[in-house]
């Protein structure tokens, strides 16, 4: 059965209690660390501690470039999420600007203690579904429906009616791979009407590109011509131009 969780406070009176334990039986603070996995300058801390009651005032006076971000890091930690890298780049997300290793000693505390000739019990860790990246919900937008995976289609629909914004979007995009696929431009001043309709600046922007060069885009997704055999042979040449010159 994993060993329940403990707070910082409980492990800072068990690794006392260890501490304290092995110099009384007159280990040194170098064979300390290693029995406990600590950190010299945390042996030596607990060592020298006058009493435990010393130690928990420092322990809940101490302040962290953290503080303002404890919130938001208890709360997956808690759910199970032990990955630090991870904890990090999310962190960075709401615009920590401090390194991983601030976040592991930070964590590190919350970790029990391997006491000498005792089994480590493993650390209990749900797997809980992670939030898709970006990119592969973009993916998952961009798929023909019929081809996407039960699974990612129904994680998609759930992203969706979550945010109003994107469900928004990927109808629109859906709509615009249908002209394309059958080829009806003659839908697209209606398209770029509905698009403009909705709170969507970035497709509105994507809209005025295509009203400067409206005929064109219209021919585009109207006839079965293409440049793509001539940008093709761009490419091609272009190759060769770099395996001879460099």
């Amino acid at each position: 059965m994993p060993r329940p969780r403990a707070d910082p406070w409980s492990l800072t009176a068990e690794r006392y209690a260890a501490v304290q334990g092995l110099l009384a039986e007159g280990k040194s603070l170098a064979a300390i660390g290693r029995a406990l996995r600590l950190d010299h300058s945390t042996v030596r801390r607990f060592a020298h501690a006058g009493s435990l009651d010393e130690l928990l005032v420092k322990a809940t006076g101490r302040q962290s470039v953290l503080d303002e971000h404890k919130p938001y890091l208890h709360a997956p930690w808690l759910d199970g999420c032990h990955d630090i890298p991870r904890l990090h780049r999310e962190l960075r997300e709401h615009g920590f600007t401090e390194s991983v290793q601030c976040v592991r000693r930070y964590f590190r505390s919350f970790r029990p203690p391997r006491l000498p000739g005792r089994k480590q019990q493993p650390v209990a860790r749900p797997n809980p579904r992670a939030t898709p990246k970006p990119r592969r919900v973009v993916r998952w937008i961009l798929t023909n429906p019929q081809h996407l995976a039960p699974a990612d289609a129904a994680e998609l629909k759930e992203i969706r009616a979550a945010c109003p914004h994107l469900d928004a979007a990927a109808r629109h995009v859906h709509h615009f791979a249908e002209m394309l696929h059958h080829l009806r431009g003659d839908q697209l001043r209606d398209w770029m009407e509905r698009v403009l309709a909705d709170d969507l600046p970035a497709m509105h922007s994507l809209v005025n590109g295509m009203r400067r060069d409206f005929d064109a885009v219209t021919a585009g997704l109207s006839t079965t011509w293409s440049s793509g055999q001539v940008e093709g042979h761009v490419t091609r040449i272009k190759l060769l131009k770099r395996m001879g010159y460099g």
